[in-house]
């Protein structure tokens, strides 16, 4: 059964966090954060707690608007939200109970390049770094000084690139990322020195990259998606199209990978994969 939950909004990205009881997503026509409570949107369907129902049922990270990208961190008991404007980085950090919301940390305004992807990596535990991907290539706000550097530039792609994923690789005391733009990859530190030869090479240009659980990176191509070793870029599977079709990542649950086509029109079907079954669903 499907219900209506949330009507009349566009949304652009969206994540759960069950733990906090929220919902947290880039929706409507001014692409604000806002968040959503579990426990508000689930009384819409069972309608079994009228104080649930008389309280507003989301309310707006600050007054961002113009979200392009977030990323949620987690390191030890805090939980950063990193957030990509158009041209700025905004990092927030949750305040539990009695505020229950989060809270501006660190503000970084006038960057000589527009962020259109961002994460956050700690380096060695110690050292909070801000990681964000433009039309240039990839770039790096050290949070203590606010000091921007670029990580790496792909000056053998004439023109602008397509930044598609930061991956800040596990095990690897937070010093080590996989970029991926076009239809590459590129293993860096965070002062971008290159860390392997490997260059990973998707088979086609993707349309939208990601990185799982299962410490593999997934690329949706027109005619395939790709699954990837997130350390050494090698190829651990192949699911062939029935007809050629752009799709977008959405999010992971569990052992399943949910994924969308993106249509002219507005209209758009959604998929999931089952992890470990070369398999794929409508939804």
């Amino acid at each position: 059964m499907v219900y209506s939950l949330i009507s009349r909004r566009r949304f652009q990205q969206m994540d759960v966090l069950e733990g906090l009881n929220v919902l947290i997503t880039i929706s409507g026509k001014k692409n604000k954060l806002r968040l959503y409570y579990l426990s508000w949107l689930r009384n819409k369907i069972l309608h079994n707690d009228p104080e649930v129902e008389k309280r507003q049922g989301w309310t707006s990270v600050g007054d961002l608007e113009g979200c392009v990208h977030y990323k949620v961190v987690r390191y030890e008991k805090i939980k950063f939200l990193v957030i990509a404007l158009k041209n700025a980085v905004e990092v927030y950090a949750w305040a539990p109970k009695p505020y229950h919301k989060f809270m501006a940390f660190k503000s970084f305004r006038s960057l000589p390049q527009k962020p259109l992807s961002v994460d956050l990596t700690v380096e060695e535990g110690q050292r909070l770094k801000v990681i964000y991907g433009s039309l240039s290539g990839f770039h790096a706000i050290d949070v203590d000084s606010g000091t921007p550097y670029d990580l790496y530039l792909p000056t053998h792609i004439q023109g602008s690139i397509r930044p598609h994923a930061i991956i800040i690789l596990p095990n690897k005391a937070g010093t080590e990322v996989l970029v991926c733009y076009e239809d590459e990859g590129v293993y860096i530190d965070t002062y971008g020195r290159i860390t392997k030869d490997t260059v990973l090479q998707w088979g086609e240009m993707p349309a939208s990259v990601a990185y799982l659980q299962s410490n593999q990176v997934m690329g949706w191509g027109e005619k395939a998606i790709e699954l990837r070793s997130a350390n050494t870029g090698n190829l651990e599977g192949v699911f062939m199209h029935k007809k050629a079709q752009k799709l977008k990542f959405l999010c992971e649950r569990n052992d399943k990978v949910f994924f969308a086509s993106v249509q002219s029109g507005g209209s758009s079907q959604i998929y999931f994969m089952t992890l470990g079954q070369n398999s794929l669903f409508n939804w």
